[in-house]
């Protein structure tokens, strides 16, 4: 075997190697916040909260994510990125038996608030470590398999808090697959390779950062045109100088990125809620939204596939406008015949569109990110996105409020189709097509 035969096995051992360090424990993370995102609005409606403080309680928890995102960049770079992981995973057993004897809604909202924070933590970690050591030309494919992942959670948790449900008629007996989960989360990384070793294992020498092949500059992204190089700057050392250092990027591209999590945080939220709105028991609900998430998921590699091929605009375009028309339809189908029916429909569409844009804004965020640290803009990054899908529980509780349920999903879709907009007109700009 010739030394480059030999170091492309190495390679492709390594990325094995990352994948299953990063993918099983998020696989068994996701699965147990599937099983509690929906009946999250439930909980807290059999504790009497209304339909709108229900829905800012499950919208909670990307409250939470936002805030921890501020912290958890100096945690990664300081613990590196397995031990982040291992700190966030014991971190959300805490937040979930908060919630699992949780008497008053206000104890339920601590609980989902600490859950979030956590999940940022976890979630930080996952990515900077992909970001590093992923192969660059693997890139969009290795992180459309990380929303796969996190996809499949979310079709295997509902089904597991389905079951439980029926079988103990307590919609929070579901909090305690979460807290299996973590605990296997924490047990699979303590046996799992540290990311030295696997640096070592590339051939990186011991202490340096194992880079993403094929990078071009001083970071792993693929500039477009001169603006966008110059927007690629020395890697910061904490999140808030990575705001100010890369403004320009995150103010375009990273606010298109921040709607697209908005809507997919409008998702897991608008749906428990437009069931209860409609009269569905917690074990339909939880089915429906499994098999959406069931179509979700098989899509995924088909959105790695197509970022890799043909470029990240032609998957992040077609995902936001097909979740912003599919909320401004169903905006308009709550009080006609067969409203059941058509939340079906709805569900199972709004899954097309989420899968056609699997790992799209962690893909934008690697491409962007300066090679070397990238923990910090990352954490600024994720700043960003998760402070747009913590504005979901304010905007469904305040239009629900003033207004309707429906002319809360209405604006959500007219959102989608602005962010659609952005990312037709940033992508190109900072990101040039494979």
């Amino acid at each position: 075997m010739t030394e480059s035969a030999s170091s492309d096995s190495r390679g492709e051992a390594s990325l094995v190697r990352v994948v299953v360090v990063a993918l099983l424990p998020t696989l068994l993370f996701s699965i147990g916040q599937g099983a509690i995102i929906p009946i999250i609005p439930t909980v807290a409606a059999s504790m009497g909260a209304g339909l709108e403080f229900a829905g800012f309680i499950a919208g909670s928890i990307m409250i939470g994510q936002a805030f921890g995102n501020i912290p958890a960049g100096p945690v990664v770079s300081r613990l590196g990125e397995k031990w982040a992981m291992v700190g966030g995973a014991v971190l959300a057993v805490a937040g979930t038996l908060v919630s699992t004897f949780a008497v008053t809604t206000w104890m339920l909202l601590a609980g989902i608030l600490i859950i979030g924070f956590s999940s940022a933590i976890f979630g930080l970690a996952r990515h900077a470590f992909l970001t590093t050591y992923a192969p660059l030309r693997y890139r969009a494919r290795v992180l459309s398999t990380l929303g796969g992942t996190l996809r499949a959670g979310l079709f295997v948790g509902p089904l597991l808090s389905a079951g439980i449900i029926a079988a103990t008629g307590l919609a929070q007996m579901s909090f305690w697959i979460f807290v299996a989960c973590t605990v296997l989360v924490v047990v699979v990384l303590l046996v799992t390779p540290d990311t030295s070793d696997l640096a070592r294992g590339r051939g990186t020498p011991t202490g340096s950062i194992a880079v993403a092949d094929g990078a071009i500059g001083d970071d792993g992204a693929v500039p477009a045109n001169d603006e966008a190089r110059a927007a690629h700057k020395p890697a910061p050392t904490n999140v808030w100088s990575a705001l100010v250092e890369h403004r320009a990027v995150l103010l375009r591209l990273g606010v298109g990125a921040g709607i697209t999590n908005l809507l997919r945080g409008a998702r897991n939220v608008v749906l428990p809620l437009w069931a209860l709105s409609i009269g569905l028991d917690d074990s339909s609900t939880a089915l429906i939204i499994g098999i959406s998430g069931a179509i979700d998921f098989c899509l995924f590699f088909t959105s790695g596939w197509i970022m890799d091929r043909f470029g990240r605009v032609w998957s992040a375009v077609p995902c936001m406008v097909g979740l912003g028309t599919g909320l401004l339809v169903l905006a308009f189908l709550h009080d006609v015949p067969g409203a059941v029916p058509w939340f079906v429909a709805i569900a199972i569409w709004l899954g097309v569109c989420n899968g056609i844009g699997s790992g799209i804004v962690m893909t934008l965020g690697a491409d962007v990110a300066p090679r070397r640290r990238p923990a910090p803009f990352l954490g600024a990054w994720h700043l960003i996105t998760d402070a747009s899908s913590a504005s979901v529980p304010f905007i469904v509780a305040g239009v629900t409020a003033l207004f309707a349920l429906p002319a809360t999903v209405g604006t959500l879709g007219m959102l989608g189709l602005l962010g659609a907009f952005m990312m037709g007109r940033w992508i190109p700009r900072y990101i040039a097509r494979p």
